[in-house]
């Protein structure tokens, strides 16, 4: 590869990292907020590299070479004997610009709907309990109950006590068609990056679907699915009513999302 190549590299994915992490929340659709110092870190990193590489080189001055270049020394990288140059490298060597131009100018969306429908739902598990108490505490007794996905699903499966019994919550996230017409609420939730993000669903029973991948605010009563305490058991809502809602800034974050944080 030519040197200029490399240079441009290193500084087009360093100048994208920043655009990414420093000057807009894009970095949110791929790792977690945690990992933002990082990102920073690694961006200025590249960026000093390629300028260090493009002063060592001359780059963009760098003087072509003469044909009296090309005599000294022997030097066989510039011919193979029969006429044919081999300096310049594969000219395939550009489409190495793609990624780092589409992270600077054309950030892909967040993982949505084609993942989720894809991916078998994930139950978090029962919370460990040591002095024999509920593991779910018990909700309020007046009004709707805001909760996440991560904590509706949970007490959906394994609340032996049904604590979701005669309560009202609204949930929020992201439509996925199911089959015959069912859908979801949904969300994905990463450890680390997107890489790893482990899909929550709600089945919504009640009104027709929304559009794929719209974002959502749900509210009804659970719809008890299985035997409870089992893998048999499954989250599910009886939908009274559907607000289409922005999507959060932080799509992986799964938390009770209120006005101020979408």
């Amino acid at each position: 590869m030519k040197r200029n190549i490399q240079v441009l590299l290193l500084l087009f994915l360093g100048v994208g990292l920043l655009h990414i992490s420093l000057l807009t929340d894009l970095y949110l659709r791929y790792v977690r907020p945690g990992l933002r110092p990082a990102l920073i870190a690694s961006g200025v990193l590249l960026i000093a590299l390629g300028a260090v590489s493009a002063a060592r080189d001359g780059f963009p001055f760098n003087r072509p070479r003469t044909d009296g270049d090309q005599s000294h020394g022997g030097d066989q990288s510039h011919g193979d004997g029969h006429g044919h140059s081999h300096a310049g490298g594969p000219k395939v060597a550009w489409l190495l610009y793609v990624p780092a131009l589409t992270i600077l100018f054309l950030a892909p969306p967040a993982l949505g709907s084609y993942t989720a429908s894809r991916d078998d739902a994930k139950t978090p598990k029962a919370p460990a309990s040591t002095t024999g108490d509920s593991l779910f505490p018990a909700l309020p007794d007046k009004g709707v109950v805001e909760m996440s996905l991560n904590d509706f699903s949970s007490r959906a499966v394994w609340d032996t006590d049904r604590t979701l019994k005669g309560h009202t919550v609204r949930l929020t996230g992201f439509v996925t068609p199911g089959r015959h017409g069912a859908w979801y609420v949904s969300r994905l939730v990463i450890s680390c990056c997107a890489a790893d993000a482990q899909v929550r669903k709600v089945r919504v029973h009640g009104p027709a679907a929304p559009p794929a991948d719209t974002w959502v605010t749900v509210t009804g009563t659970w719809h008890p699915t299985g035997n409870l305490g089992t893998d048999d058991a499954s989250p599910a809502l009886d939908v009274s009513t559907v607000e289409r809602v922005p999507a959060p800034k932080d799509p992986y974050h799964d938390v009770v999302v209120t006005p101020d944080s979408r």
